[in-house]
């Protein structure tokens, strides 16, 4: 099948490249002729773990392309897929420019049947205008031809994208063309021959459907935030908590993981999105706003612990950071908790050397030349000199790590581990003060 993916992010390269892997001819059409000028090169603009392989493999066999030719890109596919950016307005709510963009340059241009596919998150009602947007653009140029927008959302973990998209728990089809579901449940059978996961809805419920799902996951997390809080007022231990309620079939253990905060593309975006929209019609959701001001809070935590244990000024005061990234497997700085944390340790006088494995070069981009704050190629080149390590960011080698190094590289073994990685029992062996979340602070 012939398919055009519009944008080259997260989204749009990950669905491009997957849906080349089962033997359709994609083209994926950006507006950044640097960002596709990498791609015809090899390269990709993002990390992502096996994405890098499956391009490749793509490209040479000539079922993958790149362009920034609009008119190619309308004219070579049937199927549509929208992977623009839709960023929050000033409002919260989420920038729909880009989407209704690409769907007059479609409408412009069509000269046969297309199936438009909103796989952007998106408000309730895109459809409908990505639908009139086209409508208009036709009836400007005095064309009729028949198209079809359906609602197609993704739910792919940065970090684990290439898996979820070639082995979907559910695929959610939002539609009301017969011809268009046909052709989605074809271009989707491959990732499902062991067993149906395809999802068919009206296009409306389907779209609402991705901002329940992020909004349910960022509830669960900041819930836990806060149980965490109240834990070490009580002298309770979180994660002893986390594993009693988690074994419950009816809650389960993901997403229970107290922390730092979310952060990242989706759920801040999403939260916002769906509060706007749900003021915008009426129905307050107070739950949400809860979530959402929660998280804010959250981000603060480690310096909060961090003061508590130095004193509000931290002039003079030099920390080592481990992770930048949001989470885990991925380079994006998107909403990430260390933005807030490194600006407030900065801003109350502290120094801070950074690293992490694949985010530097981004954080620094994000960040900018602030004074006082460097970075480092390796985790023990920021600990030597530091009054304290403070853990931002769960990657998996830092899970165990030489804690004999740590202990003799910082002026004094104290750590903020701000993702409950190391065990409380284990640091007071090992002669390491140790602050955790929700666990209380273990002296060395």
């Amino acid at each position: 099948m012939k398919v055009t993916t519009v944008g080259t992010g997260y989204v749009g390269l990950v669905t491009g490249a997957c849906l080349a892997e089962m033997g359709n001819h994609v083209l994926c059409l950006d507006v950044d002729a640097a960002k596709i000028a990498r791609l015809e090169m090899g390269e990709i603009p993002i990390h992502e773990p096996g994405l890098l392989e499956v391009v490749r493999r793509n490209v040479a066999a000539g079922r993958l392309q790149f362009t920034t030719d609009v008119d190619r890109a309308v004219h070579h596919g049937t199927m549509m897929f929208l992977a623009v950016g839709t960023p929050p307005g000033e409002d919260g709510s989420a920038d729909l420019q880009y989407v209704l963009a690409a769907a007059r340059a479609i409408g412009a241009r069509m000269t046969d049947y297309k199936v438009i596919v909103d796989k952007s998150t998106v408000p309730v009602g895109t459809a409908d205008r990505v639908r009139t947007a086209i409508a208009e653009e036709l009836a400007r140029r005095g064309v009729e031809l028949a198209f079809a927008v359906v609602s197609n959302p993704e739910f792919l973990k940065e970090g684990a994208a290439v898996e979820d998209f070639m082995r979907p728990d559910r695929i959610i089809i939002g539609s009301d063309d017969e011809q268009a579901t046909l052709l989605m449940r074809a271009i989707y059978a491959p990732f499902t021959r062991n067993h149906d996961r395809l999802l068919v809805m009206d296009v409306r419920s389907a779209e609402f459907s991705k901002y329940a799902a992020n909004a349910m996951l960022a509830t669960r997390i900041s819930f836990m935030n806060e149980l965490a809080l109240l834990a070490e007022q009580l002298g309770a231990d979180i994660e002893l908590v986390r594993r009693g309620i988690g074994s419950d079939p009816r809650i389960g253990y993901q997403f229970l993981y107290a922390g730092a905060g979310y952060g990242g593309s989706c759920f801040p975006k999403d939260v916002k999105a769906l509060v706007r929209a749900a003021g915008d019609a009426g129905i307050p959701l107070r739950v949400l706003a809860a979530v959402e001001a929660a998280n804010e809070r959250q981000k603060l935590l480690m310096v909060d612990k961090i003061v508590a244990r130095f004193g509000a000024d931290l002039s003079g005061r030099h920390l080592a950071l481990w992770g930048l990234a949001f989470k885990p497997d991925t380079d994006d700085m998107r909403e990430a908790p260390s933005l807030v944390i490194v600006r407030e340790l900065l801003r109350r006088g502290a120094t801070v050397a950074a690293y992490d494995p694949v985010a530097t070069e981004e954080a620094a981009r994000v960040l900018g030349n602030l004074p006082g704050l460097s970075f480092a190629s390796r985790a023990d080149e920021v600990l030597e000199g530091a009054d304290a390590l403070v853990l931002v960011t769960e990657w998996k080698e830092f899970r165990t790590p030489d804690f004999e190094c740590i202990k003799s590289s910082l002026k004094q073994p104290v750590v903020f581990d701000g993702r409950n990685v190391w065990e409380p029992a284990l640091m007071k062996t090992l002669g390491i003060e140790h602050h955790g979340i929700g666990r209380g602070t273990v002296a060395g």
